[in-house]
């Protein structure tokens, strides 16, 4: 399986909504497209929507939190949205969730942040 990325930036916050899996075949074009996109539009914080995310290894986890540490730079903040149960896991195990924020929907990870 592949894995779909959708992006859209809006007021200073990159939305980044994944579908299928995040593994060591795909977490470069994420970091790819997430850096070009926090430098292109100045962006400060981060909300991820796992809803569709199906899989992800220890790549993926690689990707986000140098996209975290990225944003950190700029005091900015990353939120996790909409997490399935079995990459929940993989947070909990690695320890991630000890340094972002999770919010139940998109709505209210934006809330959080202040844009929506």
């Amino acid at each position: 399986m592949s894995l779909a990325i959708q992006m859209e930036a809006k007021n200073g916050v990159l939305l980044i909504r994944l579908n299928g899996e995040l593994d060591h075949h795909t977490a470069e074009a994420l970091r790819t497209q997430a850096e070009n996109a926090i430098q292109k539009h100045q962006i400060k914080h981060i909300v991820l929507n796992l809803e569709e995310l199906h899989f992800m290894d220890s790549s993926g986890l690689g990707v986000i939190l140098g996209r975290y540490k990225q944003i950190q730079k700029n005091k900015g903040e990353m939120v996790i949205c909409a997490i399935s149960p079995a990459v929940k896991r993989l947070f909990e195990m690695s320890g991630l969730f000890k340094i972002v924020k999770v919010e139940r929907s998109e709505k209210n990870a934006l809330q959080r942040l202040g844009v929506a």
